[in-house]
């Protein structure tokens, strides 16, 4: 080692030896043991630290043995600066408490992603924990659609961001149904992909309105066949035509986005309109003599014409 080195580790110890920690005071502390009921930190001071296992965090999830390292850097609140056995003792969750609720704004910023996991059901929602802080998650954000029974997804882990936070009234609220809502939408949108322009499916009949019918051509897929491409006929609504869960034949005319465009008709030719058929020949018209001898007005115009 150089005597420069040695004279800047002097210098340090030396600092060290006059450096005066006050209870309140926040520092930053490298784990040097960890046993079943406290956590041993180096202070770089005359003494070591000790944080007890009640004053790790606030989240009942957390493991002293599995979420604390030797060796990691962690930040603590000086909450004893001297006990009786000259060690002094620190909170981890004093200093969460305080420091995290910046890093939770820049979570919320970010839209940053947790695995919430639900330690409770309570009027109107669960509970859980984010970063050591206790948070809020309402019945109707647990999941896609509003949640009735809450006490089955205790123990459950959802996906979720934050959706409000309120440093000043220590307030976390989560949402884990817009996450699923992106999840779903992605899912969507990959099994759209699959589609193609051109290709013929098979569906039922969801929903008719004025303008069309809405066909779900399986896996969540909607696809609308607008009025004027179910038939070739002229039809004032689609219920001329469908009902409710008909099954139908149909192609796929266009893809735009998640919106599908179908056609029926292109798959069918519908049935001539034999309206005419029916139609009655005026007398005038008519011939009253043997198809021989057709001597009609109609024929006469026929005469000398060769079809």
């Amino acid at each position: 080692m150089s005597e420069e080195q040695s004279m800047k580790d002097f210098e340090s110890e030396l600092e060290s030896s006059f450096k005066v920690l006050h209870e309140g005071d926040i520092i930053d502390v490298t784990v040097i043991g960890v046993s079943d009921s406290e956590i041993t930190v180096d202070l770089n001071y005359y003494t070591e630290g000790i944080i007890p296992l009640e004053e790790c965090s606030n989240d009942p999830s957390f493991s002293i043995k599995k979420d604390i390292n030797i060796g990691d850097n962690i930040k603590a609140m000086v909450i004893d600066s001297e006990n009786a056995s000259g060690n002094v003792i620190l909170s981890m969750k004093e200093a969460n408490n305080i420091l995290i609720w910046d890093k939770l704004k820049e979570d919320y910023a970010n839209g940053t992603h947790f695995n919430f996991k639900i330690t409770e059901a309570v009027p109107a929602g669960v509970v859980g924990y984010v970063r050591g802080i206790r948070a809020f998650m309402p019945a109707s954000q647990i999941d896609v659609e509003y949640v009735e029974d809450t006490e089955s997804y205790v123990g459950m882990t959802v996906d979720s961001i934050i959706l409000e936070i309120k440093p000043m009234e220590h307030k976390l609220i989560m949402s884990g149904k817009m996450p699923a809502k992106e999840k779903a939408m992605a899912e969507k949108n990959n099994r759209i992909g699959r589609l193609a322009e051109g290709s013929d499916v098979e569906g039922v009949v969801e929903r008719l309105e004025s303008y069309g019918a809405f066909i779900n051509i399986g896996e969540d897929i909607v696809g609308l066949c607008h009025i004027s491409q179910i038939t070739n006929k002229f039809i004032k609504s689609p219920k001329e035509e469908l009902k409710l869960g008909q099954k139908v034949k149909a192609k796929i005319i266009k893809i735009d986005g998640d919106r599908i465009s179908l056609s029926i008709k292109a798959l069918k030719e519908d049935e001539p309109d034999n309206e005419d058929e029916n139609y009655e020949i005026p007398d005038e018209y008519k011939n009253n003599e043997s198809e021989e001898h057709d001597e009609s007005p109609f024929a006469k115009l026929l005469q000398g014409i060769e079809l």
